[in-house]
């Protein structure tokens, strides 16, 4: 029997597999790091709206401070939601804990606008920081 109708057949089953493997994982992969860049971006707002209306005391500057540490990791502000509670009334005082909550989702990529209502094309992406206004600050 001769070998030579099989000759070639190898690495066209090589480069098909290895195609077939490797468009799902880099799929995973893009989004995984996507998921992953979006939360440390509401990690980091969170944290940054803390630490400016603590020392502040200013929630639209807090805001602000929270909606640049997004658009440093490339999340649009316009899609998370930031919440502010305080402990105590008046907010700002000594003593008092400040809970910034940042929360958003984060779209499947390369999945059409059509199916992202339908179907389970997004993942949540939540953070919060509790901050607590200096209880050595000169209020005035």
């Amino acid at each position: 029997m001769s070998r030579r109708h099989e000759r070639g057949s190898a690495i066209v089953e090589f480069h098909f597999l290895g195609l077939l493997l490797l468009v799902p994982m880099v799929y995973v992969l893009l989004t995984v790091l996507d998921v992953q860049r979006s939360a440390y971006g509401v990690t980091q707002a969170a944290r940054e709206a803390g630490r400016m209306y603590v020392a502040t005391g200013d929630e639209s500057a807090a805001r602000a401070a929270a909606g640049v540490a997004l658009m440093d990791q490339g999340v649009d502000p316009g899609s998370v939601a930031i919440t502010l509670s305080c402990s105590a009334y008046p907010c700002y005082q000594a003593g008092a804990e400040i809970t910034i909550t940042v929360s958003g989702n984060v779209d499947l990529p390369l999945v059409p606008d059509v199916l992202v209502g339908t179907a389970n094309a997004r993942i949540p992406v939540h953070a919060t920081h509790v901050a607590v206004v200096d209880h050595y600050r000169e209020l005035g």
